[in-house]
């Protein structure tokens, strides 16, 4: 059942099983990994109601180990959970010859988007550093629970500004072998959300730059509220 596989994805990937509330009006901001892995984030997605996200993919390295440019979508139909805070969940990731699978997720309370971009960015990166996926993805780990930044910010909804969270966090800026990541010990990824956007994510970017300010990678997740 995909909800399983859903749960397991998260856990492997960030862990905890409590759920957290996007309030930026708290005193002290939610941890990282809560807001982004524990929060119901699909409650406020009304059932048949489609979210679209523009995913874009660009490095300057010479040779093109990422490849070329890429603009697509990542798109998922919405249908009710068997709770009336969860949702069914139908996951069409880009199109044509990068087309995936469909994945279908039943009655899961997170937005698996997240969880879906991750994992793309993770093999890719991996692959391209010939480096251990698993190593990588613990250090981004490690930097979500003990070192990321989360402060309040505001999002643009339907011509108002609404209140949402900033997520930031760099696991390799002081790693041991950082010396081996080729230029991507700055990889920094940063993460907006807010509760007033469906499914809550508004935006991610993986990003890592060399020290003349060259892309080495900029990998983005954006959405789009009048795309669904």
């Amino acid at each position: 059942m995909r909800r399983l596989v859903l749960v397991a994805a998260l856990s492997a990937l960030l862990g905890g099983p409590a759920l957290a509330q996007d309030t930026p009006s708290q005193s002290a901001p939610p941890g990282a990994t809560a807001l982004l892995f524990e929060t119901n984030q699909v409650a406020n997605a009304p059932p048949g109601r489609t979210l679209s996200y523009r995913y874009t993919r660009f490095s300057g390295i010479d040779g093109a180990p990422f490849g070329p440019p890429v603009e697509d979508r990542i798109r998922e139909e919405v249908a009710p959970g068997a709770s009336a805070e969860n949702r069914n969940l139908k996951v069409e990731m880009f199109s044509g010859e990068r087309r995936m699978p469909t994945a279908t997720y039943e009655d899961v309370p997170g937005n698996p988007v997240l969880v879906r971009f991750l994992e793309h960015h993770l093999d890719d990166l991996a692959k391209v550093l010939k480096g251990n996926p698993r190593y990588i993805k613990n250090a981004i780990r490690r930097a979500l629970r003990e070192s990321a930044t989360v402060t309040p910010t505001e999002v643009e909804v339907d011509g108002a500004r609404k209140p949402g969270w900033r997520v930031v966090a760099r696991p390799f800026v002081d790693d041991p072998v950082r010396e081996r990541l080729r230029g991507f010990d700055g990889l920094t990824y940063t993460f907006v959300v807010s509760s007033a956007v469906p499914g809550q994510i508004v935006s991610i970017d993986a990003r890592a730059t060399n020290p003349e300010g060259g892309i080495l990678l900029q990998e983005t997740l954006t959405y789009e509220p009048n795309a669904g």
